[in-house]
């Protein structure tokens, strides 16, 4: 459980925050077989900082490229997510608008439903409003350059964010929701995610061809020799998918690397 400003002190089942602490993110950390990603839930009571990260193309010396993705489990109404801007943007117009803190009006603030899927190259910039439960997948990198934070006592990074940042607006192929999407959520060049109901099909099968994480949403996940269970709230690490027993699965998260 990582504490965050934005957290909460109070999460929904099956989490359970430690008093009073403010618990923003719960981090599966990534086993030595599979270092390219990071599972994450999200909870928000605030808004997070206007931020970005670069790509695996972009990044410096000791930074990572960063890829990610959001699936929606909970949004209380009128919940927001701001992601890419309305219109094209002079740097110098975007560059200004963090240092003055107008840039929350630049961005495309986008309501958020249960069962919403988004999906963020390197160089969006971005932003989570309050109210959220999300679950994020990743590649495996804490480099956050932010451009904008409500005044709060941390460090901007407006030279390397305007570096990596992307200032178009933010494609339409890269929202939707689960009842338009299917089983296959995203499919990008760093990690794909599926979500299935019970068994996966062949399908989905065949394109898991090596090591994998297992989120349950419902059910539990567990590996064929019964030596490693996991239900809602937990995530399982797997070599290859056919080492997995999906009997009592109701609802489970899929991803794996792709790149």
């Amino acid at each position: 459980m990582v504490e965050k400003v934005w957290g909460r002190e109070t999460l929904p089942p099956p989490f359970k925050a430690p008093d009073g602490k403010r618990i923003g993110e719960i981090w599966f950390e990534p086993p030595a077989q599979l270092p390219q990603l990071l599972v994450k839930y999200l909870f928000t009571s605030e808004k997070l900082s206007v931020q970005v990260h670069p790509g695996n193309h972009n990044a410096l010396s000791g930074e990572n490229g960063k890829e990610e993705c959001w699936l929606v489990l909970d949004a209380e109404p009128g919940a927001s997510l701001a992601i890419g801007f309305d219109d094209t943007h002079s740097p110098d117009t975007i560059e200004q608008a963090a240092r003055d803190g107008s840039i929350e009006d630049l961005l495309t603030w986008h309501e958020a439903r249960a069962g919403d899927v988004f999906y963020l190259p390197a160089g969006t910039v971005h932003a989570i409003g309050p109210g959220l439960s999300l679950v994020e997948v990743q590649q495996a990198s804490d480099t956050t350059f932010r451009l904008y934070d409500y005044g709060r006592p941390r460090e901007l990074h407006l030279e390397r964010a305007m570096a990596v940042a992307d200032l178009q607006p933010y494609p339409r192929r890269h929202k939707g929701s689960v009842a338009e999407r299917g089983e296959a959520l995203i499919d990008g060049p760093r990690f794909r995610l599926d979500r299935i109901e019970g068994k996966p099909d062949a399908r989905v099968s065949s394109t898991y061809k090596g090591a994998l994480f297992a989120l349950p949403l419902k059910g539990e996940v567990s590996d064929k020799s019964g030596s490693m269970r996991a239900v809602a709230g937990e995530c399982l690490y797997a070599p290859g998918i056919d080492a997995l027993d999906f009997a009592a699965a109701e609802l489970t998260l899929l991803t794996c690397p792709t790149g």
